[in-house]
């Protein structure tokens, strides 16, 4: 691989050296021919995973991807993941792919059953058999541990600062199924899903946690059968009968809700790819949570107003300063503050301190993290300046306010 070497492959080389090795995170580089130049996966398994990218349709998706050449998710029949990318340099000339993964692996009957339709001759029995041995053995990582690496592998060979949204929008899986891992706590999992709602109906664009933590705990509807495409695609389906549902509480038009929501099962039913079912779960999330938000920004806020509410929702869980908010606007501090209020009839360090508490009372309601872990999280100065915050907002302690949740 010697003459191929860039400096965005000596960067990967880098990084790959620092991922944990238990993780399992192979890295693979191919030539636009489909000739591999070297990967990071152990030798006895490379002819086999290699093989069972091609034979599942992994090459050809590989290369439609490069010529959007932006990051992508590749999904198969049995629920093998892996994910493509490209050196800036020489995009397209040489292919880089991630994996592969099982977020939740199959059970032997399923993995049988999928694999039958790969056995057309004798030389492609031997090798269902041998890649059925292998499979239980393979890495089983989740989605958000997933994505993040391919992420950092993106941005080590194009030079790029891309965050985890540039893959989410196409990759994420908040639906996939397969079977419950055993011993689930369903307590949490009933916990993050109402999270995950409730980001709907509140039209909260900052939903990244809320959808990763329901995603890590739950991996979608425990759908028994043979078919792990099937499953991904109805759990999909329920999601999005939630999602929508949870949107027109949140205000949106039944109208509007029931013919998009019908639009995104369609297009689920009619996808014939994991994922292709993964993008249009994150897709179909997105956007139904920013049809309601957008209904709940006031059209008469000025743009500069805008920007500022939205910059707060997206920064709860840090300090957020005025100086910050008036570099983003190009205004001075004392107008912004004096504009603000005239805008919004409310002063902007409520109007932080409001959004903030909204915060919490849906970590209240959804986790079990500790007061003063709330209190961190969402960046309040101290535990007790958080408690007295929360009491003048909602005339509760945040403990009462649990507790009063968890009785209704």
């Amino acid at each position: 691989m010697e003459s191929h070497i860039t400096q965005a492959e000596q960067n990967l080389t880098l990084l790959h050296a620092m991922i944990p090795a238990n993780e399992q995170f192979y890295v693979w580089c191919f030539t636009r021919d489909g000739r591999c130049l070297g990967t990071s996966c152990p030798a006895e398994d490379r002819p086999l995973l290699e093989r069972a990218f091609h034979r599942f349709g992994g090459w050809a998706k590989a290369l439609a991807a490069a010529e959007a050449g932006e990051p992508r998710l590749i999904g198969s029949p049995i629920g093998l993941q892996w994910a493509v990318t490209f050196e800036a340099e020489r995009r397209g000339s040489l292919v880089f792919v991630a994996g592969p993964v099982f977020y939740t692996l199959p059970s032997e009957s399923q993995l049988r059953s999928i694999l039958r339709r790969y056995t057309d001759d004798v030389a492609d029995a031997r090798w269902a058999a041998a890649l059925l041995r292998r499979l239980p053995f393979l890495p089983v990582m989740p989605y958000a541990i997933f994505s993040r690496y391919v992420m950092m592998v993106h941005n080590a060979l194009t030079g790029s600062r891309l965050d985890l949204s540039a893959l989410q929008q196409t990759t994420a899986d908040p639906g996939h199924a397969a079977p419950a891992p055993q011993g689930r706590d369903r307590t949490k999992v009933y916990q993050a899903e109402r999270a995950m709602l409730q980001m709907v109906r509140n039209g909260d664009i900052n939903y990244q946690h809320a959808l990763n933590l329901s995603s890590s705990l739950s991996p979608g509807v425990p759908v028994q059968g043979e078919d792990p495409l099937q499953q991904t695609r109805i759990s999909i389906i329920v999601f999005t009968s939630l999602v929508c549902r949870a949107a027109i509480e949140g205000g949106l038009s039944p109208e509007v809700a029931y013919p998009l929501g019908d639009a995104y099962i369609a297009s689920a039913v009619r996808s014939r790819d994991t994922g292709e079912l993964s993008a249009l779960a994150q897709t179909m999330y997105h956007d139904f949570i920013y049809r309601v938000h957008n209904l709940r920004v006031n059209p008469d806020y000025s743009p500069a107003i805008q920007k500022c509410c939205t910059y707060i929702e997206l920064s709860l869980d840090k300090k957020i300063r005025l100086s910050d908010l008036a570099a983003l606007t190009g205004y001075t501090e004392y107008y912004l503050t004096d504009k603000f209020k005239k805008e919004t009839g409310i002063p902007l360090y409520l109007y932080i301190r409001f959004a903030k508490i909204e915060k919490a009372k849906v970590l209240l309601e959804s986790t079990d993290l500790c007061v003063r872990e709330i209190a961190e999280r969402l960046a309040f100065t101290s535990q007790n300046f958080f408690i007295k915050c929360f009491h003048e907002v909602t005339g509760y302690s945040p403990a009462k306010y649990r507790k009063a949740f968890a009785s209704r």
